[in-house]
């Protein structure tokens, strides 16, 4: 038991430190998001080190070291926070040609905040037949998805337009995505009963780049 204990602790320990140290690298190079989910992880596995050891010395060194990487994370909240308010905040994501693991999910859940209550789409290029080939099936398309939100208590509307050129997703509570490619950034699956069919982490992706801004004010399209 006290064998099984020691191992779990040197594995939380491992990665608590890969954790932090991967938060300091893109600290450095100012991919402060990103750095701040890891250092947050990091810290929850140091915590966890401390409730779990029995050395005093170790449980003083973590407990400095998850000091020091707490104040650095509230330094990059106020960051973010001012960037956000000044209207500057900016984050790419590169998603490389069969990269795995951009589900839509990954991509928007933590701009999907409690206080959203309304989304923009735009997407100036849909006629492929899995986006709804041709005005009548689209329409077609488009109303039984609606119908379908009808009853979870999501209201969709529809305009068309001949003038749209960019690709944009806009949030109610600030938050604006511009995807290269628009939503369609996948690949098409090898059949109905193979991996990534339904679940879109599991899906090869096309390659495209994804910008994230946050403005004080977004305007309603």
């Amino acid at each position: 038991m006290s064998r099984a204990r020691s191992d779990g602790t040197a594995a939380l320990e491992r990665a608590g430190a890969e954790t932090v140290k991967r938060a300091v690298q893109l600290d450095v190079e100012s991919r402060f998001q990103e750095s701040l989910v890891c250092y947050q992880e990091g810290i929850d596995l140091l915590l966890q080190v401390v409730k779990a050891t029995t050395d005093e010395a170790k449980k003083h060194r973590y407990r400095q070291k998850i000091s020091e990487y707490m104040t650095r994370a509230e330094d990059i909240k106020k960051h973010i926070e001012k960037e956000k308010q000044d209207g500057k905040y900016h984050k790419q994501i590169r998603i490389e040609e069969n990269a795995t693991g951009f589900g839509y999910e990954k991509l928007f859940h933590e701009y999907l905040t409690e206080i959203v209550s309304e989304v923009w789409v735009e997407d100036p290029y849909i006629r492929q037949v899995h986006q709804g080939s041709g005005r009548s099936q689209q329409m077609t398309v488009l109303e039984e998805i609606k119908q379908s939100l009808r009853n979870y208590g999501v209201t969709l509307s529809i305009e068309f337009s001949s003038s749209i050129h960019d690709r944009e997703i806009r949030f109610n509570n600030g938050w604006m995505i511009k995807i290269g490619r628009g939503l369609d950034y996948f690949k098409k699956p090898q059949g109905r009963f193979s991996i990534g069919y339904c679940d879109f982490d599991l899906r090869p992706c096309h390659e495209t780049t994804v910008d994230v801004f946050h403005t004080k004010h977004t305007k309603k399209m």
